[in-house]
């Protein structure tokens, strides 16, 4: 398996290896172009779009700027609006159902680093898939974690919900205290030699990376 595949399947992989770098780079060019293209040429604004993403529906709007990593790992359902600044960092599967709603500088991460300095140090890095359902309204400012699921008709506030340690309840306005905390490290849990070949998360209390930072 190659660092793609591992990375493709939530596995610890490096960044920098078996073609990343370069399709990374190439979502970089088509963006530079998507965000800067004026504002009434939206119909090459569409098929940049359709260039960079893994699939958008029919009469689906993303405000410029956009960022993310590599585009293909996005798929975004029809009838979908996401306003100014939204930040996805695509290394796994990123969906967006129909008819959802997003407001201004919303960032998903469907990134992770190891916690333990060490482990970091190494380059490695993973990821976990964000599934957002249909008719999901996501307020702004939100950063929605990796892994994290949203169900049909579910409205986000000002929060971050972090899978494992706050429950997924329908008005998170604010971040709930029992969210912050530590977690094992995965060194701690299954042993430095083990640990890139392990799947995070594997359970929902596997990594503090998965933490709501938002106050």
């Amino acid at each position: 398996m190659n660092h793609r595949e591992r990375m493709l399947a939530g596995l610890p992989y490096l960044a920098n290896q078996d073609g990343l770098l370069e399709s990374r780079m190439a979502a970089q060019e088509l963006l530079y172009t998507y965000n800067n293209l004026p504002p009434q040429r939206w119909e090459e604004q569409r098929g940049l779009l359709e260039q960079l993403l893994g699939g958008i529906g029919e009469n689906s709007t993303i405000l410029p700027p956009l960022r993310c990593d590599y585009g293909k790992h996005i798929v975004v359902g029809r009838d979908v609006f996401t306003n100014y600044n939204l930040t996805i960092l695509d290394v796994c599967q990123v969906t967006i159902g129909d008819r959802t709603l997003i407001g201004p500088n919303v960032s998903i991460y469907a990134a992770g680093h190891p916690i333990a300095p060490e482990d970091r140090a190494t380059g490695w890095e993973f990821g976990a898939d964000v599934h957002i359902g249909k008719d999901v309204l996501i307020g702004g400012s939100c950063v929605i974690l990796a892994g994290s699921p949203s169900e049909m008709g579910l409205w986000w506030g000002l929060a971050a919900w972090s899978p494992g340690m706050c429950p997924p309840i329908p008005s998170p306005w604010a971040t709930p205290p029992e969210c912050c905390g530590r977690s094992p490290r995965p060194t701690e849990t299954i042993g430095r030699e083990k640990w890139r070949d392990k799947k995070y998360p594997e359970s929902t209390n596997s990594l503090d990376i998965f933490y709501c930072i938002l106050s």
